[in-house]
């Protein structure tokens, strides 16, 4: 086939282009920067307000750029909303019917965070669509590469682990997901929203444990009540403010994470997809890239 995929210079992106290219499909793949040459995909400048012609000529498009992180809600509501409704207009226009929407299992509860309802306000748009459409939601998302869950592997070495509840939580490994959404890509029509994982629901704290294994040491996990987690976001907000940055650890972010359910629910597209990478692989596989390349 040939795929337009937004998000493509990003963390899951890699390994989706990889992973795509490898599989025999052309990718056009939209970048804000000049890239450097990749055998089988077709660079295309623009970003989510202009995405210029990334979608004509191809048989489906996989959207999974989206803004994780932003200082207000108005920050999510551009990337998130904005710039689905965006793609499903290019989309329209150049006669793309198979639209692959990544979402996030925060969309569930939407009344956590700017996040959640921003996620959530983006499968609305594309459900009311003309499109042949697929909704993913993914919970907690690792793999090589991977910032967004350096910190805990870098605590799990020094032999600590933060855990904000007693919660349960799934994961599902980059590449799992990447061929998750190649295999939706290329099926028939759905229009149904599916959340994904590697199958292995576990508690925050055994998921503590499970990082220790990976980075070799016996780690002891640090239960923080929620009162804790906002008292530690207030801080890290305001350290953020005087350096003139702007903390990953918002009230927002810290409610989200205290929420005691964020395990995946449904039929985990079992006639399509299942997942190859176990946890205690996925977290390994990580844990020595990240020293590979000097990040742990």
């Amino acid at each position: 086939m040939i795929l337009a995929v937004t998000g493509g210079t990003g963390f899951v992106g890699g390994h989706l282009l990889r992973l795509a290219v490898a599989a025999g499909h052309e990718v056009r793949a939209l970048t804000r920067r000049p890239q450097s040459a990749q055998p089988g995909v077709i660079w295309v400048s623009g970003d989510l307000t202009h995405p210029a012609d990334l979608c004509e000529g191809a048989d489906a498009v996989i959207h999974l750029a989206g803004v994780i992180n932003a200082p207000d809600p108005a920050g999510f509501f551009e990337g998130n909303v904005a710039g689905t409704a965006t793609m499903i207009a290019v989309a329209e226009a150049a006669g793309v019917r198979r639209f692959v929407h990544v979402s996030s299992l925060a969309a569930r509860e939407p009344g956590l965070s700017a996040y959640g309802a921003s996620k959530a306000a983006s499968e609305r748009l594309i459900e009311e669509s003309d499109l042949d459409w697929s909704i993913v939601r993914p919970p907690g998302v690792y793999g090589p590469g991977d910032r967004e869950t350096l910190a805990l592997f870098q605590l799990a070495k020094h032999g600590i682990a933060l855990i904000p509840s007693d919660g349960h939580a799934s994961m599902i490994e980059a590449s799992d997901l990447s061929r998750a959404l190649l295999a939706l890509a290329a099926a028939p029509a759905t229009r149904a929203t599916h959340e994904l994982s590697d199958g292995e629901p576990l508690s925050h704290r055994e998921l503590a444990q499970a990082l220790g294994v990976a980075v070799g040491k016996r780690v002891i996990p640090i239960k923080v009540p929620g009162w804790g987690m906002a008292i530690a976001a207030t801080l890290a907000t305001t350290v953020a403010r005087l350096r003139g940055g702007h903390s990953r650890l918002t009230a927002e972010r810290a409610r989200y994470l205290a929420h005691p359910d964020w395990v995946t629910r449904g039929d985990n597209l079992s006639a399509l997809w299942r997942p190859q990478v176990a946890l205690a692989d996925g977290l390994r596989a990580t844990a020595d890239w990240y020293r590979a390349n000097d990040w742990l």
